[in-house]
């Protein structure tokens, strides 16, 4: 069964939003936890905008199944990722200016500094997973980089309004987690996935995992944190996914 990895910035992003103490993004993960999630998951961001550093060390702490940071490939957050040695970082591209990630890292274009960093990583026993898009090129030189994971973006997949765009971006998704299965690639996917959209994932068997976290906090803010983990647990175990 595909795992589940909780992400918990948007709890820190009510917090930062009146600049208060509360709620506690370590606090959600501890719930969220106890509603059965694999992983917790949590972007720093250069402008600090949800997740402080005091929240990341405070996590590698406390959390009980896996700390995943996902991070922009910049001299800051490599030394803060050795410093804290979560159990896996994912590169993701970084802009200012968007409100959430929006696109896939593009390692192609990247390479160099993409390398460079999951080197660096690596010599520090962490495992490294690029967040990418749904694109054969990247896959492929995911695995020439010696990545031990993608994450494949499926933004495009779940914001789709098009019936046929939708088609279309779901079998790109699917056909990419087959072609990361075949390079011996774990596969992850997240970005924009909730409880209707995951439906369509149901009898995938490639994808290893999936990261989710708006959906999900949005939900904890009607019935609480653990409950709306486990729910979307149960639904990737009904589902038979992974």
């Amino acid at each position: 069964m595909a795992g589940l990895a909780v992400n918990v910035d948007h709890i820190a992003t009510l917090r930062q939003a009146r600049g208060a103490d509360y709620p506690d993004p370590v606090a959600a993960a501890v719930l969220a936890e106890l509603g059965g999630a694999d992983g917790i998951v949590v972007h720093l961001r250069g402008d600090r905008r949800h997740i402080q550093d005091r929240d990341l060390y405070l996590l590698k702490k406390t959390v009980l199944s896996k700390l995943i940071l996902e991070m922009a490939a910049t001299d800051e957050m490599l030394s803060i990722a050795g410093d804290v040695r979560p159990d896996l970082v994912t590169l993701v591209p970084e802009k200012r200016e968007e409100v959430t990630t929006e696109g896939g890292l593009d390692v192609v274009t990247h390479a160099d500094t993409v390398a460079n960093a999951i080197e660096i990583l690596h010599r520090e026993a962490i495992a490294v997973s690029l967040f990418i898009d749904a694109d054969a090129k990247q896959i492929h030189q995911a695995r020439a980089l010696s990545a031990d994971m993608v994450e494949i973006h499926t933004g495009r997949f779940c914001d789709a309004e098009a019936p046929a765009e939708k088609t279309t971006a779901f079998a790109d998704t699917v056909e990419a987690a087959k072609t990361a299965s075949e390079l011996d690639l774990g596969v992850n996917a997240g970005h924009g996935i909730c409880y209707n959209t995951i439906k369509a994932f149901k009898g995938v068997a490639e994808i290893d995992e999936f990261s989710i976290g708006h959906s999900i906090v949005a939900r904890a803010a009607m019935v609480g944190m653990e409950k709306a983990v486990r729910e979307m647990r149960e639904l990737i175990k009904e589902l038979g996914i992974g």
